[in-house]
């Protein structure tokens, strides 16, 4: 699947798993667009911890376990060791039929223990298909049975306003990344709040070129926007398991306030 690794093993290391909007394509910045795993390298100190961004674009929580021709979460768990973090970010994929022929990646709404049994056009496979929560709370727990530390993330807003302000996502996906957090005990870190309040001061015209699509894919600058405030929703956290691994750049970034 092409998904760097740690450069070096012997150090703790943060990792990313999500869709496009935390690594874009290759992480190249193909056609102007970026996620914010990319710049987020930046706010941390290469010399005490890797950064590693196994984001792929196109997946859902769901198919992040079930990508035709590999399973992303597997690869990532095996090199998880006692102490690393995991920072999980889905949502933007998620919605939809879950037989969907063309993609197959939707999954339940919800936290719950709902399940649909479907044949998955794509996988051509049966497959139980669960809620939003299920998965992440799949990830979260196979993390701390690694000894890992997992912090959940409600997806990034898109570019929609309404009222003069960003379309927040809290009665959906991002209440439900909020409800798995708690459910679980780990930190969480709501980027879809803490994001839209830097747009809503911003207004529409400011927030424009921070975008590389219509209302998705944010631009480079976009992207480090939204990694600064990743950076200040973990320094916002009771126990930041990150604080001591800033760079001069992640260190001047100040905590986020509610």
């Amino acid at each position: 699947m092409g998904l760097p690794v740690p450069a070096d093993p012997k150090l703790p290391t943060l990792f990313l798993v999500g869709d496009s909007t935390v690594r874009n394509g290759q992480g190249n910045g193909a056609g102007g667009q970026w996620g914010w795993g990319e710049p987020l390298v930046d706010d941390f100190d290469a010399t005490k911890i890797n950064v590693v961004n196994r984001a792929i674009g196109g997946l859902s929580s769901r198919t992040y376990m079930n990508r035709p021709g590999g399973d992303p979460w597997a690869s990532t768990l095996a090199m998880v060791k006692p102490g690393d973090v995991v920072m999980i970010q889905f949502g933007h994929n998620d919605e939809g039929k879950p037989d969907d022929p063309s993609r197959a990646r939707a999954t339940l709404p919800g936290v719950g223990e709902e399940t649909v049994e479907i044949e998955n056009p794509l996988l051509k496979m049966h497959e139980t298909v669960h809620t939003y929560g299920w998965y992440i709370r799949k990830i979260v727990q196979d993390t701390k049975a690694k000894g890992g530390i997992p912090i959940v993330c409600s997806l990034i807003p898109r570019k929609l306003w309404q009222d003069g302000k960003v379309i927040r996502n809290t009665a959906n996906f991002a209440g439900w990344a909020r409800q798995v957090a708690t459910q679980e005990g780990v930190g969480f870190v709501d980027l879809n709040e803490i994001i839209a309040r830097r747009y809503d001061v911003l207004g529409e015209a400011a927030v424009e070129p921070l975008f590389g699509d219509p209302h998705t894919h944010t631009s480079r600058t976009g992207a480090e926007l939204n990694a600064e405030c990743v950076v200040s929703g973990l320094k916002a956290l009771k126990n930041d398991p990150v604080a001591k691994y800033f760079s001069a750049k992640g260190t001047a970034v100040k905590p986020y306030k509610e």
